[in-house]
């Protein structure tokens, strides 16, 4: 199994982390808040490791970005390009804006044109990209329980053997897997957030997925 870098130690980076030793990895969370991981290393049976963002990504084989959207440009250069180049990112952020919700709408800083996908797969171009796990909420991001039913996880990007490799870790972290194509369907995936938080600020519902129906 390959080594893993979560890049971020939020929610989201400490239920992947605690996932990815879960199904027998090896992790390492890169942080420049390590107290703020004190019961995620308890919890976690002191498995995980803890580094700067430039230790863990030279750790990592497979690396994780799981901060905000706004801080993961920076975060990525702290981490050092040298150390992302011809690796896999698998990209958790949504590009979320500061302002507060209208009607449950978040506010986005990017457009329709340009996701935030596309600007840091154009920043970092020797990475390979793949978004995934940025529609669903934390606490169905490993193994949810919806019914017996897998949940819909769209993932895109241009490398097809990242996406690959993506899709088996999402298989086992028990999803059904959607590729939407090439970096610019970020586009459309990233939005996939705001929907489903439209509930969760309206109506206090947070414990849905989305789901692909065929025929």
């Amino acid at each position: 199994m390959k080594k893993i870098c979560i890049l971020g130690s939020g929610l989201v980076g400490q239920t992947l982390a605690s996932g990815f030793i879960k199904h027998g990895y090896e992790v390492m969370v890169g942080t420049q808040h390590k107290e703020k991981l004190s019961e995620w290393i308890k919890k976690s049976g002191y498995k995980g490791e803890i580094g700067s963002f430039t230790d863990a990504a030279r750790f990592g084989e497979i690396i994780i970005l799981a901060v905000k959207g706004t801080a993961a440009k920076d975060v990525l250069k702290i981490a050092k390009e040298e150390n992302l180049n011809e690796k896999i990112i698998i990209d958790t952020t949504n590009p979320i804006a500061d302002d507060a919700p209208v009607n449950g709408v978040l506010n986005f800083f990017t457009s329709l044109d340009k996701s935030l996908m596309e600007e840091l797969q154009s920043e970092f171009p020797k990475a390979n990209f793949v978004k995934s796990f940025n529609s669903i909420g934390n606490a169905f991001m490993v193994n949810p329980d919806f019914n017996g039913i897998k949940p819909t996880m769209f993932i895109c990007g241009n490398n097809d053997e990242a996406k690959k490799e993506v899709s088996k870790i999402l298989f086992l972290f028990g999803f059904e897997v959607e590729d939407m194509g090439k970096v610019e369907a970020a586009r459309a995936i990233e939005p996939l957030c705001i929907l489903w938080c439209i509930p969760g600020f309206l109506r206090n519902e947070w414990v849905h997925a989305f789901k692909l129906l065929k025929k």
